[in-house]
C-alpha cells in the first residue's frame, strides 16, 4: 500500500479544496525546520532531472530510489539531547546500569562498544548430564518467579530469583566519583527457598566481563584458580580494577570454602556466551571443604597461566571474554566489587572499597530512601492503600525501571517503493548504526524498543525520574529518518537480534504506530518543569516531523480520515487480516482490507498529535506552527466531522469503516487445516461491527465534551456486563462479538479479543476521571463507573500477583487469571498510577 495514498471520487470543488488544503496542510514539513534549505532543494531537484534525461532512466525509478535513499537517511534537525549525551562526562550518574534487561542479573556502560559483566549460575548433582546453566531471561525454563523488589532506575537495585529450591537475591550499588561514571558493587545472596533443608545442594556462580573492542583485560591469577582482580583500562572508563571477593556466609563475614575455575577467551558474540560456557563446562572437579565429604562438579577448564593462550587470545578487534566460576554449598553470599581508577585516586582502596558491612550499609540506606520517596512521589500509603497495593506498586514501578536498556546498532528496514501505483521490487536495507536508551515491555519475550509500549512506560518512569524521560524520547527521536518515519520495533545490536523471529526484524517505512510518546510530552507540558521545557525547545522540530509524517502517511480515502497501512492481506488461513502497527495486533476491523478503510484509533492519535502539538507550540512561542496546527487540530476536534466519518447510527457507538462482512468463518478444510470461508451477506463498504477498545478511542483520548450526547452511549457499552465491563477491567472485545476470543488463525489464539489490557484499561480509567469532575449530564455517572472500574482492576492485579510474583500481559476477563508473558513490567506498571489516581 503507497505511503500517503490519497484516492477520492472525482476532483473536488474550489472549496472543498481549499478546506482540504487547511485540514490535510496544517503541519506540513517545512523545508528549512530539520529538512533540506529550499535552494538545496531545488539544485538536487534539478540534479536528478538532468541525470534522469543523461541515463534514459525513468522518472520512476529516480523517484524510487530518492525514497530509499531517504528511508535509511538520519533526519537532519538538531538532535533533542546534548551532544555525547550518554557519555560519563555528560551524565556520569547513567554511564552505568542494569542496561541488559534479558538476563537475569547484569551491567553494562551506555556505549557503543560497552564493556559488559553479567552472571551465570547452575544448580550442581540436582540432573543427570550438564546442570541447567541460568543466565537469560527465557519463558519456559522454569525460573521464577523473579524480578526487581527495588531499583530506583539510577544507582541501586534488589532483585529475588527463584530457581527450584533456591532463592537468589541480587543487588547492587554504584558509588558516584571521578571522571568514569564512578564505583559499583554486587551482591548474591542464595539461599535455600525452604528452611530447615537438609541436603543443601552445591551451587556455582559465574561471574563474567565481557569486552566488545579491543581492549585486554589484565587477570591477576592466585592459587587454585581464584582470580585476585581484573584490571584493565578503556578510552571511556580509564583504569579499572574487578575483585571478586571471598564468599562468605549470608548476613555476616563468616568466610565459606569455594572451588574456582577461570575461563577466557576472545569474545565469540555476545548471543553465544550461554552456550560458550555449556559446552565448556565438561570437566569434572572436586569440592572438599574441610572436615566434609568431597563432592564431584562440573566446572570450567582454563589455564592458570594467561600468556598460555597465545596472542590469538588477546582479543584483538572482537574483544574479551573473561569468566570466573565460584562453586560452595548454599547458603552462601558472594560479592563482585567495580573500582574507577579516577574515583579511588586521592584515597585509600583498602578503606573506601564498597564490600563487607560497608556495601551492606549502603543497600540498606539506599533501600530506605527508595521507600521514603516512593510515598513522597505517588503517596499510596496517604491514601490508605494496604501495605500488600503499596508492595505491588514498588514492584511495579522497579520492574519497570530495571527493565530500562541500553542498545545499539543498526535495524532492518524496508523502504516504500510503491510509486504511482507502481511497485519496486527492493531487499531491505540497514539503517544507520544508533543507540536507544529506552524500557521494554517484557524481559524476557519482548527485551527491545517498541514505539507504542514506550509512550506508556514514560508516563510511569517520569513520575518518579524526569530525566530519564527526556533521556528516552530524546533516543527515540534520534531514530527520526529523513521523512520523519520512527520504526515500531527496534532490534538493535546482535543480543536483540539474536532473540527475534526473521520475519519480525524488517521494519516498513510504511508502517506507523500510535504515538503513545505524546502522551508523556502532554504531560510536560502541564508540569512547570524548567528541565522539561528546555528539552521540550530541542525536541519540538523532531516531534513536529514526526507527528507531520504521521499526519500524511497515514492519510485516509477522504478529508479528515486516517488509515493503518500495513494490514495482513486476506490469506486464507486469517479470520481477520491483522493490523500489526495499530498495535491493537488481532483487532477486528474491516474483514476485506482496502484503501476505502478508515481507521478509528488512528483518527483520534491524530487529533490528539495536533491538540498536543499545537500547544507545545503556543508554549514555546513558535507562532508559525500554532498558526498551522491550530486549525488541523480544531477540525480533527470537531464532533460533527467526528460523526460523519464514524458515528455508526445501526451500532449506536463509533466504529471503523470499510469492505466488511459478518460472515466470516475459520472451518476445517482437510489436509490445509481451518481456512477461512466468506459466506453471505458478502463484503460491502458499511461500518465495522467490532465493539471494544477501538469504538471507545474518542472517549479514551478525552476528544468529546462533556455535555456531547455521544458520551452517553459509551458509558453504557463500558458499564454493560455484556458487552466491556467485567469483573477484572474492561475487556478489549466485546462478550457479544462474533469475534470475541475466536482465533485468527489455526496457530494463531487471541489476542485482542476479550482480553483485560492495562494500558487501555488506564486511559478508560484517565478519561472516567476527567469526566467525572466536569460538569455535564454524565458526571456523576463517570465518576462511579471510575471508583467501580479503579478496584476491579487494582484488586485482580494484586490478586495475580500474590498467587503467581508476576505482573502479566493481559488478564482474563473470565476468571482474572493472568496471561501472556510474564514478567510484564511494562505498560501493565500503569497499575501504579491507577492506584495513585495519577492520569
Amino acid at each position: 500500500m503507497a505511503r500517503g495514498e490519497r484516492r477520492r471520487r472525482g476532483a473536488p470543488a474550489d472549496g472543498a479544496r481549499t478546506a482540504e488544503r487547511a485540514a490535510r496542510g496544517g503541519p506540513a514539513r517545512r523545508e528549512g525546520r530539520g529538512g533540506r534549505p529550499r535552494g538545496a532543494a531545488a539544485g538536487a531537484a534539478l540534479a536528478v532531472v538532468v541525470l534522469s534525461l543523461a541515463l534514459g532512466l525513468s522518472g520512476c525509478w529516480l523517484l524510487a530510489w530518492h525514497r530509499a535513499r531517504r528511508a535509511v537517511t538520519l533526519h537532519s534537525a538538531p538532535p533533542a539531547l546534548p551532544p555525547d549525551s550518554s557519555s560519563p562526562a555528560v551524565a556520569p550518574d547513567l554511564f552505568w546500569g542494569t542496561y541488559r534487561p534479558h538476563v537475569y542479573f547484569g551491567m553494562k556502560t551506555r556505549s557503543p562498544q560497552p564493556l559488559l559483566t553479567g552472571l551465570m549460575w547452575a544448580q550442581q548433582g540436582t540432573t543427570p548430564g550438564t546442570p541447567k546453566l541460568r543466565h537469560t531471561c527465557e519463558q519456559g525454563d522454569g525460573v521464577g518467579p523473579y524480578g526487581w523488589e527495588f531499583h530506583d532506575g539510577l544507582s541501586f537495585g534488589r532483585q529475588h530469583i527463584q530457581d527450584g529450591a533456591l532463592r537468589l537475591t541480587t543487588e547492587f550499588v554504584k558509588r558516584p566519583g571521578g571522571q568514569h561514571g564512578g564505583n559499583w558493587s554486587w551482591r548474591v545472596t542464595v539461599e535455600p527457598q525452604a528452611s530447615g533443608t537438609s541436603a543443601l545442594p552445591l551451587v556455582s556462580l559465574f561471574f563474567y566481563v565481557v569486552t566488545d573492542g579491543k581492549e585486554v583485560l589484565v587477570p591477576e591469577v592466585g592459587a587454585k584458580g581464584q582470580l585476585k582482580f581484573i584490571s584493565g583500562h578503556t578510552s571511556e572508563l580509564g583504569d579499572f580494577r574487578f575483585t571478586l571477593m571471598p564468599p562468605t556466609s549470608p548476613g555476616d563475614t563468616a568466610p565459606k570454602y569455594g572451588s574456582y575455575n577461570v575461563f577466557w577467551s576472545s569474545n565469540p558474540g555476545l548471543p553465544l556466551l550461554t552456550e560458550m560456557v555449556k559446552s565448556r563446562l565438561n570437566n569434572w572437579f572436586q569440592h572438599r571443604p574441610p572436615g566434609a565429604s568431597p563432592e564431584r562438579y562440573l566446572g570450567l577448564p582454563g589455564s592458570l597461566k594467561w600468556e598460555d593462550r597465545g596472542p590469538s587470545g588477546q582479543g584483538q578487534g572482537q574483544g574479551q571474554f573473561l569468566i570466573q566460576q565460584v562453586t560452595l554449598k548454599v547458603p552462601f553470599s558472594v560479592e563482585l566489587v567495580f573500582e574507577s581508577g579516577s574515583a579511588q585516586a586521592g584515597g585509600s582502596q583498602a578503606l573506601e572499597q564498597l564490600a563487607g558491612s560497608l556495601l551492606t550499609q549502603a543497600l540498606e540506606s539506599h533501600a530506605e530512601a527508595f521507600r521514603e520517596r516512593f510515598e513522597k512521589t505517588f503517596r499510596l500509603k496517604e491514601k490508605g492503600l494496604s501495605p500488600e497495593e503499596q508492595a505491588l506498586g514498588q514492584v511495579a514501578l522497579s520492574g519497570l525501571l530495571g527493565g530500562i536498556g541500553y542498545f545499539y546498532g543498526q535495524g532492518l528496514v524496508l523502504p516504500d517503493m510503491e510509486v504511482e501505483g507502481s511497485k519496486q521490487k527492493v531487499d531491505p536495507v540497514l539503517f544507520p548504526p544508533v543507540p536507544l536508551f529506552t524500557a521494554v515491555p517484557s524481559r524476557s519475550f519482548f527485551p527491545r524498543g517498541f514505539l507504542w509500549d514506550e509512550g506508556f512506560h514514560q508516563l510511569v518512569i517520569q513520575r518518579w525520574d524526569p530525566q530519564l524521560t527526556r533521556e528516552a524520547i530524546g533516543h527515540w527521536l534520534g531514530l527520526l529518518n529523513a521523512d520523519g518515519w520512527i520504526g515500531r520495533e527496534q532490534v538493535l545490536g546482535d543480543e536483540a537480534r539474536a532473540r527475534v523471529p526473521s520475519e519480525f526484524l524488517v521494519q516498513r517505512t510504511a508502517h506507523a504506530n500510535p504515538p503513545t510518546l505524546l502522551l508523556p510530552i502532554a504531560h510536560m507540558l502541564e508540569g512547570g518543569d524548567p528541565a522539561d521545557y528546555a528539552f521540550l525547545h530541542r525536541a519540538f522540530p523532531r516531534l513536529r516531523a514526526w507527528f507531520s509524517w504521521l499526519h500524511q502517511s497515514q492519510a485516509g480515502p477522504v478529508p479528515l480520515s486516517y488509515r493503518w497501512r500495513g494490514r495482513d492481506p486476506a490469506l486464507p488461513t486469517l479470520l481477520n487480516p491483522k493490523t500489526l502497527p495499530s498495535g491493537l495486533d488481532d483487532y477486528p476491523r474491516a474483514s476485506h482490507p482496502s484503501s476505502t478503510e478508515r481507521h478509528l484509533d488512528l483518527r483520534c492519535w491524530v487529533a490528539l498529535g495536533a491538540r498536543v502539538l499545537m500547544r507545545l507550540a503556543e508554549r514555546l512561542g513558535e507562532a508559525e506552527a500554532a498558526a498551522e496546527l491550530g486549525p488541523l487540530a480544531a477540525s480533527l476536534e470537531a464532533e460533527e466531522s467526528l460523526d460523519e466519518l464514524h458515528w455508526a447510527p445501526e451500532l449506536g457507538v463509533f466504529a471503523d469503516f470499510g469492505n466488511h462482512t459478518k460472515a466470516v468463518q475459520l472451518k476445517p478444510r482437510p489436509p490445509q487445516g481451518l481456512v477461512r470461508v466468506v459466506g453471505r451477506p458478502n463484503p460491502r463498504l458499511q461500518y465495522v461491527d467490532a465493539l471494544g477498545y477501538v469504538s471507545l478511542f474518542p472517549f479514551l483520548l478525552r476528544l468529546l465534551d462533556p455535555n456531547s450526547s455521544r458520551l452517553g452511549p459509551l458509558l453504557d457499552v463500558v458499564a454493560d456486563s455484556r458487552q466491556l465491563w467485567s469483573p477484572f477491567g474492561l475487556r478489549s472485545l466485546a462478550a457479544t462479538s462474533p469475534f470475541y476470543s475466536q482465533r485468527n488463525s489455526e496457530h494463531d489464539p487471541p489476542y485482542w479479543r476479550g482480553a483485560v489490557w492495562l494500558n487501555v484499561n488506564y486511559l478508560a480509567l484517565g478519561a472516567l476521571h476527567y469526566y467525572g469532575h466536569l460538569k455535564g449530564p454524565y458526571q456523576a455517572r463517570a465518576a462511579k463507573l471510575h471508583r467501580e472500574l479503579r478496584t476491579n482492576l487494582v484488586s485482580n492485579v494484586r490478586r495475580q500477583y500474590q498467587a503467581t510474583g508476576f505482573l502479566w500481559e493481559q488478564y482474563s476477563d473470565q476468571d482474572g487469571r493472568g496471561m501472556g508473558c510474564r514478567p510484564f513490567q511494562g505498560w501493565t506498571s500503569l497499575v501504579l498510577l491507577a492506584m495513585a489516581e495519577d492520569y
